[in-house]
């Protein structure tokens, strides 16, 4: 079990059907009742024991935290949990789809929706609880919500507790680390003017944080500004250096929020994408103007009809994980330069368009990450695909030259992945038995690899060995993926890394504080992973 996790208590909900007798006494002989118990078949005599406590089964299978696919099994191989159960409110609900509206229940992302809302969700969803439960867990997965995470930037790092809580290191120019000042911090300290407020997802760009709470409110910090430095850097540029609510997505629940080069991104828990500037011809769709910080609704004309479950900003482009009954679609949109919008060729898109090449090639993606200049895809089977820019090896497909397509990472076909991150010229692939591989430009030891190529360059996919000689699961690892004109005075890049058992270990540049710890003086980075000072456990 992932100790990274909350410990929330969970909460059941115990229907009562409608005119359900209370005397379950029988007259039949011992034997008798003993033969009737063998199974839940079609016949009326499987049913005796199910028909006798349906409460109680209801109580077993919200419970026991069954996947989606479980609960369809169950409806598939067994007539009594096909009947409608006859529980208030839906008295036509099966037993199944009354247990995924359960689960989804203890979710806040639900629970504080409206009825009509709640209803919406589920036809955009497919018509059934039990895939608005998957479209809920997906995103759970995706972007760890309410579990512990850890987020690399340029120059700063972002850690947050399983409890909602969050530290910040590394630099703080302007006031990104969200304390209320612009020193560095070279250890991990605690926001406590967050106190009382649950966070459950983070975002980091260039000197500049966002945060997600629990209650779907987003707070900001560092530059005072969604976008990029090279249009905005001027003498009168503001920055805030504590978390500032951001009052015009005050009516939107926010579930996930992510960073470009140029512009911000949201997720609403309904599956709408709202974006922030950058916005104009052939870029984010909206044809607004530049320096538009209003949150615009990313539409298209597919894309309207089914909700999203993951976004992933890169420096110019965004990558959208759209959820649909059948299988996980991925959608692009921004500057096509180098091939990284996935549609095989280099043309920008100023509306979201689906990659068309995972449903021609029966691929299933459920996982997205977007580098600065290239992006990865994690499917259901555990393979990788990589496409865009290949400088420094960072496609792992043993040379440098970009890709237009998503292509399966060769050297992997017998890794099962279980998580992917792309850098700004990095990708890690997270097995799933912890081990950790990574390939790309490793300039700064943010490879792992503690003895450097000659030009930096690792185009093929490696075990990362200092990282393997922890005797550690791993099970979420973030380089800094972002770049702008500024970056050289965040120092080099650097990776974090967070363990099964709550450990965290970061390495690659550090010389502003970003790994949790102060350098020597004629220090600028570190090729073994440092230990960071917080006990996640």
């Amino acid at each position: 079990m992932d100790a990274t996790s909350s410990n929330v208590s969970k909460v059941t909900h115990i229907h009562n059907p409608v005119n359900e007798s209370t005397n379950h006494s029988s007259s039949a002989h011992p034997s008798a009742e003993h033969s009737q118990r063998h199974c839940f078949r079609d016949g009326a005599a499987g049913e005796l024991l199910v028909n006798a406590n349906p409460t109680i089964l209801l109580h077993v299978l919200s419970s026991n935290n069954l996947e989606p696919e479980d609960l369809a099994a169950l409806e598939v191989t067994c007539k009594f949990f096909r009947k409608p159960a006859s529980f208030p409110p839906d008295l036509a609900l099966p037993l199944p789809e009354l247990a995924a509206f359960d689960m989804c229940q203890k979710r806040s992302m639900f629970n504080q929706m409206k009825q009509e809302e709640k209803e919406m969700l589920k036809q955009r969803c497919g018509g059934s609880w039990k895939h608005v439960l998957r479209y809920i867990l997906v995103g759970e997965k995706n972007y760890r919500r309410e579990k512990s995470q850890v987020i690399a930037g340029a120059g700063h790092s972002i850690v947050i507790t399983a409890k909602g809580e969050v530290y910040s290191f590394g630099a703080n120019c302007s006031g990104q680390l969200g304390h209320g000042d612009t020193e560095d911090k070279f250890k991990p300290c605690l926001i406590r003017s967050l106190q009382g407020i649950r966070i459950t997802q983070a975002a980091v760009g260039s000197m500049r944080t966002m945060l997600v709470s629990a209650t779907g409110s987003v707070y900001v910090f560092g530059h005072d500004i969604f976008g990029g430095l090279g249009i905005f850097w001027t003498a009168d540029v503001k920055y805030t250096s504590t978390p500032k609510l951001v009052e015009s997505l005050k009516d939107i629940f926010v579930v996930q929020a992510s960073i470009g080069g140029y512009f911000s991104a949201v997720l609403s828990r309904e599956g709408c994408v709202y974006t922030f500037s950058w916005g104009h011809k052939e870029r984010l769709g909206h044809g607004s103007d530049l320096g538009d910080v209003e949150p615009r609704i990313i539409s298209a004309p597919m894309l309207d009809e089914i909700p999203v479950v993951q976004i992933a900003a890169g420096n110019c482009y965004l990558l959208m994980l759209a959820y649909r009954p059948t299988g996980m679609s991925v959608y692009s949109v921004g500057c096509g330069l180098g091939g990284k919008l996935g549609h095989g060729r280099r043309d920008s898109e100023d509306i979201p368009r689906m990659i068309a090449h995972f449903q021609y090639y029966n691929i299933r993606p459920m996982s997205i990450s977007a580098g600065a200049w290239h992006a990865a895809v994690l499917s259901s089977d555990g393979r990788v695909l990589t496409w865009g820019w290949g400088y420094g090896g960072c496609l792992g497909h043993g040379s440098t030259v970009h890709m237009t397509h998503p292509t399966v990472v060769a050297s992997l076909i017998n890794v099962k992945a279980v998580h992917v991150s792309a850098g700004e010229y990095t990708t890690f692939v997270v097995a799933d038995n912890g081990d950790v591989y990574s390939f790309g430009l490793g300039e700064s030891f943010n490879l792992g690899f503690q003895v450097n190529a000659a030009s930096g360059v690792f185009p093929f996919p490696k075990l990362v060995p200092s990282l393997a000689a922890l005797n550690e699961k791993f099970v979420q690892i973030s380089s800094t993926n972002t770049w702008d004109w500024l970056n050289e005075y965040m120092g080099m890049c650097h990776t974090i890394a967070l363990t099964e058992s709550g450990k965290i270990y970061a390495f690659g540049g550090g010389i502003r504080g970003q790994l949790g710890a102060r350098l020597a003086d004629d220090q600028e980075k570190m090729a073994s992973p440092l230990r960071v000072a917080i006990d996640l456990l």
